[in-house]
């Protein structure tokens, strides 16, 4: 191989090996997830059973925790790491579910169990959930307070993990209880005994890189004073109405939705009014926020709420807002009251948290008569910032919704799981992979560029005519 061709392969393949090189380093870094859902019924049959003529029981949810559909539980808020390179997973959800049934003479429960911050792990083909469980257990009574419980084995069948998109998506993986799992179900079931499906989404985003500074960081400065007074610089109401409500709205008879507008945020368990603007002083709150959500469904189900308002006097808080509705249209109805004695600033910020709430008779008929005042709604949280500083607590953070794409694609970099695990999908095929073939190929095609350059103008340099001028 004459010299030049020699330079010209080893210059191409430097380059080839310099484009691999970072993807490569990129795609073995760590990646950070952050945001995202787990959906999981934990056993449909126990729910059942809880609130069935036996146990004559119930369940409430936790931290933010949601319902989907009839018998389906949403823990929110993911957060952990995924390496594309080997497919480990793992990440924390927020949340949680807490059962009671078999009431006693004393009013307690014999039946009292709260499941909560699932997390799962998968390396290779298999996976574990884990929860934190407070249990009361057959029997004896006994309370048992246990964190992160290796509760049930998952299965991903013949699904690779491997993949360098954006988000991890797993849909009805198989889970079975473990025998540490069923020891912290209070012996309810045995090992072995199949759960309800397990299904997540998780955002993935690059590791961050620390960026360095010869600058000093500045000291902190000291929090603003409010800006005018006492008058509010940002604000929240989280409310997510009524639990069996929205389960009506989207359930088989109202087979409905809801919408968001004006700026209202979905978290799952609740909606956020945000945007809030008045004025707070002495345990004493009148403030107005922004956004609107829309019930609408069959059965001429068709209910807004908007312009949302909160009001705090002598210790009792009251919820207003705009109804919109084939019943009723009006404008600052007092839908809930609350409790909220000893609502005090700290740090800049007011806040109440889950305020257990009633609904009031003008709120009754905001809702059609479908339920009597007095009955209890979905709590109430409100946090108005006094200065410019304090920040809001977060809402649950549900993950970006995946949007189809419009031309099917062969290989996905997301790994997806389906219940059987034959559902045509491919493996998902590493990024460097990928682009290294398309470079490799480009190397191959350059060089035959290059042969054939040098075939064609040989002869000009031995004196033939009609040499080529190359392209």
């Amino acid at each position: 191989m004459p010299a030049r061709l020699r330079a010209l392969v080893t210059a191409l393949c430097a380059v080839v090996l310099g484009a691999l090189l970072p993807m490569a380093t990129a795609q073995a870094a760590s990646r950070t997830v952050q945001g995202g859902r787990l959906d999981w019924g934990i056993k449909s049959s126990f729910q059942s059973y809880v609130t069935g003529p036996i146990a004559k029981g119930s369940y409430s949810l936790t931290g933010g925790a949601a319902t989907v559909g009839a018998s389906t539980f949403r823990f929110h808020s993911a957060a952990g790491t995924y390496d594309g390179d080997s497919g480990a997973f793992r990440a924390g959800f927020s949340g949680g579910v807490h059962f009671v049934g078999h009431r006693t003479d004393a009013g307690d429960y014999q039946l009292d169990l709260t499941l909560s911050r699932p997390t799962v792990s998968i390396s290779g083909s298999t996976g574990t959930l884990y929860l934190d469980v407070v249990s009361k257990a057959k029997g004896t009574g006994a309370v048992t307070t246990s964190t992160q419980v290796p509760f049930a084995s998952l299965s991903l069948g013949s699904i690779s993990m491997k993949g360098a998109g954006t988000s991890v998506t797993l849909n009805n993986l198989p889970a079975t209880l473990t025998a540490q799992g069923a020891k912290s179900f209070a012996g309810y079931y045995t090992a072995g005994t199949a759960l309800d499906p397990v299904s997540l989404e998780a955002d993935v985003r690059a590791a961050a890189t620390p960026k360095a500074s010869s600058t000093p960081k500045a000291s902190k400065l000291p929090a603003d004073k409010a800006t005018s007074g006492d008058e509010l610089t940002d604000g929240a109401v989280d409310w997510g109405v009524r639990r069996t409500f929205r389960e009506y709205v989207t359930g088989d008879i109202a087979e409905g939705k809801w919408t968001l507008s004006a700026g209202a945020e979905d978290g799952g368990a609740l909606f956020r009014f945000p945007g809030g603007q008045g004025t707070y002083k002495d345990g004493e709150l009148a403030a107005s926020f922004k956004g609107a959500v829309r019930f609408t469904g069959a059965h001429g189900l068709d209910l807004e709420l908007s312009a949302v308002r909160a009001v705090v006097e002598d210790g009792k808080g009251t919820l207003y807002a705009d109804v919109s509705g084939p019943d009723l249209t009006k404008k600052k109805v007092p839908l809930v009251t609350f409790a909220a004695k000893g609502l005090k600033a700290a740090g800049g910020l007011v806040k109440l948290t889950e305020a257990p709430a009633r609904l009031t008779a003008d709120g009754a008929k905001a809702f059609g008569g479908m339920y009597q005042p007095g009955t209890e709604m979905d709590p109430v949280s409100l946090a108005v910032a006094l200065t410019a500083d304090a920040e809001l607590p977060a809402l649950p953070d549900l993950g970006s919704t995946p949007t189809p794409s419009a031309t099917p694609t062969r290989a996905s970099t997301a790994p997806v799981a389906s219940s059987t695990g034959d559902d045509g999908g491919f493996p998902a095929l590493p990024v460097g992979l990928t682009a290294g073939s398309v470079l490799l190929a480009a190397a191959a095609y350059v060089l035959v560029r290059a042969r054939r350059t040098r075939v064609e103008v040989e002869p000009a340099a031995s004196g033939a005519s009609g040499a080529s001028d190359g392209d």
